[in-house]
């Protein structure tokens, strides 16, 4: 008999071991709880997305600077009355700003980064999660006063062909800085309460904007795009914006009537003895890009446009390749892109998610018509070709187009459209006279693969 029963004591052993492992534990019953909670929140994100609240997002790049990101932080969170959310992209800082981002709960979004991708770089990772009607660029090392948002507001939306507004601060350079009575940050609220008072004559049109505080509408984002990435670490990238805008014909705008407190270029100083390459690297992009932009600007007015209603796009060549971020080819005609079908041998030149999009989708397209097309398509009654380049007496670089010659801005931008390889033609003085100008072709933007 005690055998017997010792020989059936496993047994129920077993059993009860087996019984037990079935009861959920508090980890699993965890997992499931956090695996059930990212389903639903996927849900929500998916059927919300492309949909935006009427409010403004803040968008905060910082490196670095986490005690002047939390002076940054709490003055938004004391003195702004209009709807907002608080939008922090960190560049990989090494100060605990991420686990202070963090401790901020529901009160602030944010992303820290794998790596520094610079003021333009984070800059854009924050236009890509905002989800207000409003954006506003804000640096890490400014405190903002009372009515400060309210009142670039006002400004903003005073007209339809108002681009961006900046308030005045205390450190900066060009005509937003103004002089201020206090000697430390502590006497800046009592005296930005006086000067703060909304009063639209004290509105100033600009031809630059530094980029401490720029407030832009989601529509002229949706128009103009991210901010170039070429520019590495900082400076250069607001300036290059401005253009960008103007070009399209919007007005830029300094809100004189809004103070805020700013530091002054903190991140930048920060970097000690290569601020002199960076900055020198920055110029050369943007010279080398440019050229003399405000010639560009007033060309393009000179010859009758406007506010221009393709926004940024107006300013690309058609009858190129282009590709996205994934290895989709498109061939660009007639203000449609179509999608190429087959492997593409023609170089192509890389556009954001943002650009590609403003373009509606045509019909798919061979390789073999693509190429063709590429290499100029003649038009009938017409002695040169369609989409080909030509140089003309004064040496400048055009490209034919829907029966208008088009200047390519520079060097730069034939470069990165590629347009150095396709077919030139000769054009005789009376052929170019007899063509309208066109609008020129800009550079495009370089931004990270994943936009």
């Amino acid at each position: 008999m005690r055998k017997l029963a010792e020989s059936r004591r496993p047994k129920r052993n077993l059993k009860r071991r087996q019984r037990r492992a079935v009861v959920p534990t508090r980890s699993s019953q965890y997992q499931t709880g956090m695996n059930s909670g990212y389903q639903e929140g996927l849900r929500t994100g998916q059927s919300s997305f492309g949909t935006y609240f009427e409010g403004t997002s803040i968008i905060i790049p910082n490196y670095n600077q986490v005690d002047y990101l939390k002076q940054c932080i709490a003055s938004i969170r004391r003195f702004t009355n209009p709807p907002f959310e608080i939008i922090v992209v960190d560049n990989a800082s090494t100060d605990g700003a991420g686990a202070y981002l963090a401790s901020l709960g529901s009160a602030v979004r944010y992303r820290v980064l794998e790596s520094n991708r610079g003021f333009a770089g984070a800059i854009n990772v924050g236009m890509m999660m905002a989800r207000g009607s409003y954006l506003l660029l804000l640096n890490n090392d400014t405190v903002v006063a009372e009515n400060w948002l309210s009142n670039m507001l006002a400004c903003l939306n005073s007209s339809p062909t108002v681009g961006m507004v900046g308030p005045v601060t205390n450190y900066i350079s060009g005509d937003q800085r103004i002089e201020v009575p206090y000697k430390t940050v502590r006497g800046m609220p009592n005296f930005a309460r006086q000067h703060n008072v909304s009063n639209p004559s004290r509105w100033q049109q600009t031809d630059r904007l530094t980029g401490f505080c720029l407030l832009m509408r989601r529509e002229l984002w949706d128009r103009t795009g991210f901010m170039d990435e070429g520019y590495t670490v900082g400076n250069y990238e607001d300036d290059d914006y401005n253009i960008r805008v103007r070009l399209q014909g919007y007005s830029l705008m300094i809100a004189r009537d809004t103070f805020i407190h700013h530091f002054g270029s903190v991140s930048i100083r920060a970097l000690g003895e290569r601020v002199t390459v960076v900055n020198d690297h920055n110029r050369h992009v943007y010279m080398e890009k440019w050229g003399n932009p405000h010639d560009l600007v007033h060309f393009v007015r000179g010859i009758g446009h406007g506010m221009i209603p393709a926004g940024e796009t107006a300013f690309f060549p058609q009858h190129v390749i282009v590709r996205g971020s994934r290895d989709n080819f498109y061939w660009i005609e007639d203000g449609i892109k179509r999608l190429i079908a087959g492997p593409v041998a023609i170089p192509a030149t890389r556009l954001s998610r943002v650009e590609l999009r403003r373009w509606p989708i045509g019909e798919p397209i061979s390789v073999e018509e693509a190429q063709a097309k590429w290499h100029g398509v003649t038009v009938e009654g017409l002695p040169w070709s369609e989409g080909l380049m030509a140089r003309g007496m004064d040496g400048l670089l055009y490209m034919v187009e829907n029966g208008t010659k088009r200047k390519v801005a520079s060097a730069k931008a034939a470069e990165d459209w590629h347009l150095v390889l396709k077919p030139n033609i000769a054009f005789t003085p009376e052929q170019i006279s007899s063509l309208p100008e066109g609008l020129p072709i800009i550079a495009p933007i370089r931004t990270a693969d994943h936009l």
